[in-house]
């Protein structure tokens, strides 16, 4: 039997869940680096005197390096395995927070959450190929949604612990504290999590029958007396077949969705702490508002596992992509005290995040296991690369002196677009993860 129908058909053990939980806890790592600079950009501009344009280029820096991270280094994880470039990632994450540390000038500063970016960009893909790999067909939908809003929790978490340190310390705290994290997780990954039967299937490499056993020995399920066979691929390099006849108008229409979406996510997720200070709230009650936006965030990708268990994950996913234009419309209003503006944030995470959930998932479902991590990747950091482009536009209209409403409305009509061209993708069911 060909051990991704094993998988596919069988229950979810303890290795199984746990693999999925490690997933879930690194993309919550992965949402408390990438805003780590969001919670500490007011104390940046207060200590350096940075204006509105600068402070948004620095803001985008690590979008940047995710997105060379997510687009160049997922297919090679889908050559060299998912476990090893998670761990590599982990490893240019923590450098990169340390490094920020003891930085003096913009210039050193945006270099290292380049590199941090690098490290996330790389990391991502292999979560979401590895947490829909890990998972039967029953749970996988649900496995997915957990480990996207793994992001949210991170944050949440993160943005708790922020507002305490940005209190009783300065924003240099924040970025030691994320270090010393990401540290702590690269021993959890080395003995914990092991590369996918899937992963081992495609690649073929040597001995690949005898880790295929042993993998499916440990998660309980019935072992293989022979390899299975090789899926068709339609080019040399993993990144290559994804522009091949029978997948490149999913990619490129996933792709724009996803730009579109994550761009709206990106401008409101970057520029809230800084919306919140110059409302004339302290910089700890903005970050306690980016907590809000997550914690809604939590609340939307759960509700979006559920539901797609039983809908059209399509359909699914352009309603919420739709309603986050709708709710920037909200959001753009601003509000008078701290609790209106927490309210309104949850609201808009809710929207924002359950379309995240809803592309993540379409992406994993999209490709196949020998191109999987590839196709995430570049769905993804093709999408950031257009994200980082978020906070630096609303930075320079803010300053053209448009005010909160005008510069809302306009980037939230992005996410619009992306609904219609997640409407008009057609996602092959051969190459569901099962």
């Amino acid at each position: 039997m060909d051990p991704r129908q094993i998988i596919n058909d069988g229950r979810m053990s303890a290795v199984q869940i746990a693999a999925v939980a490690i997933t879930v806890g690194l993309n919550a790592l992965d949402g408390f680096d990438v805003l780590a600079i969001s919670f500490a950009s007011p104390g940046i501009a207060a200590e350096w005197g940075i204006e509105r344009g600068a402070l948004g280029i620095v803001l985008s820096m690590e979008l940047v390096g995710m997105a060379f991270g997510s687009i160049l280094l997922g297919g090679v994880a889908d050559r060299i395995g998912r476990r090893v470039m998670i761990l590599a990632s982990l490893v240019l994450m923590a450098i990169g927070m340390m490094a920020v540390t003891y930085t003096s000038s913009i210039v050193e500063l945006s270099l290292w959450r380049v590199l941090t970016g690098v490290g996330i960009g790389g990391m991502i893909p292999c979560l979401n190929a590895m947490a829909a790999e890990y998972s039967n067909g029953r749970n996988r939908r649900l496995a997915l949604s957990l480990m996207v809003i793994g992001y949210p929790g991170g944050v949440v978490l993160g943005g708790t612990i922020a507002a305490l340190l940005l209190k009783d310390g300065g924003w240099r705290d924040v970025f030691h504290f994320g270090a010393l994290v990401t540290a702590l997780f690269i021993p959890l990954v080395f003995f914990l999590l092991q590369e996918t039967p899937q992963a081992l299937a495609a690649r073929r490499g040597p001995n690949a029958l005898e880790k295929i056993n042993k993998q499916l020995a440990r998660m309980k399920l019935a072992t293989i007396s022979e390899l299975p066979a090789a899926q068709a691929k339609t080019a040399a390099l993993p990144l290559a077949s994804l522009f091949s006849k029978n997948l490149f108008a999913t990619t490129l229409l996933v792709t724009l969705g996803y730009f579109g979406h994550i761009v709206v996510f990106y401008y409101v997720a970057k520029w809230t702490p800084s919306v919140v200070v110059d409302m004339g709230f302290q910089p700890s009650q903005a970050a306690g508002v980016l907590v809000w936006l997550s914690i809604g965030g939590v609340i939307g990708g759960g509700l979006f596992g559920i539901v797609a268990q039983r809908t059209s994950l399509k359909a699914l996913t352009a309603i919420v992509l739709a309603l986050t234009t709708g709710m920037l419309f909200v959001y753009g209003q601003g509000a008078k005290d701290l609790q209106h503006l927490s309210l309104v944030a949850a609201a808009t995470g809710v929207v924002i995040q359950a379309g995240i959930v809803g592309i993540y998932t379409i992406t994993a479902e999209a490709f196949p296991a020998y191109a999987r991590a590839a196709g995430t990747g570049f769905v993804i950091g093709a999408g950031r690369a257009g994200a980082l482009l978020a906070p630096i536009l609303a930075g320079f209209l803010f300053q053209a002196g448009l005010n909160l409403f005008t510069v809302s409305v306009t980037i939230g009509m992005a996410s619009l677009v992306g609904a219609a061209l997640i409407l008009m993708a057609r996602l092959d069911k051969a190459n569901a993860s099962g």
